[in-house]
């Protein structure tokens, strides 16, 4: 039986793309997409989710890139202009799941833990869950093992009583690992088919 859901934020709940950023600053799509995939990359941001600072990370690329330095530091210090409206289909199974009293409800997250606050601030719906996991603050980050076991010990959790919902399969399988079922978000609809078909929804 299920008595746990545990969510990821981004992606499956809350819409984040350095596009809408930089494309306020690229003229030209291309340049925009080698920039991110060569400079600010989604490796580098991930040691940021991982506990390393904003500014350390900064610090890092424009040494590496000094062609590209306003445009590194754009990244962090525009970093609200990133974010996009909620998924709110997602956001309304949530809201119903919440609703039901039948669950605990967790959310484990690689975010930054200075810009998870930006996001807490705009998004009321992180006022729901019983509990988050943040990768910047625990100084770790999905998919290693010892992330998913913070928030198993953290918050009592049965693994076996447990659901992770998340739209990254290298996730997803680390979450099976830890003995956790899950599902692999692809988009709203199926996530509530899915839901429905395991009797949760």
């Amino acid at each position: 039986m299920i008595t746990t859901i545990i969510f990821d934020l981004g992606a499956v709940l809350i819409d984040w793309n350095p596009h809408y950023m930089y494309r306020t600053i690229f003229n030209n799509e291309q340049e925009m997409i080698d920039f991110l995939a060569n400079v600010c990359t989604s490796d580098w941001n991930e040691e940021q989710d991982a506990g390393r600072s904003l500014q350390d990370g900064t610090e890092l690329l424009v040494t590496q890139f000094p062609q590209h330095e306003a445009n590194i530091r754009a990244f962090y210090s525009r970093w609200e202009e990133m974010l996009g409206e909620p998924f709110h289909d997602t956001v309304e199974i949530l809201k119903q799941l919440k609703a039901s009293g039948k669950y605990k409800i967790y959310a484990l997250t690689n975010w930054s833990a200075e810009t998870f606050p930006v996001a807490q601030a705009r998004y009321d719906f992180l006022g729901w869950f019983d509990g988050i996991v943040v990768s910047g603050v625990e100084k770790m980050r999905k998919p290693a093992p010892e992330f998913y076991q913070i928030m198993l010990d953290r918050y009592h959790i049965n693994s076996a009583e447990a659901l992770f919902i998340d739209d990254n399969y290298r996730n997803v399988l680390a979450a099976e690992k830890a003995g956790i079922k899950t599902i692999h978000f692809t988009s709203a609809d199926a996530l509530a088919n899915e839901l429905t078909a395991l009797n949760v929804l």
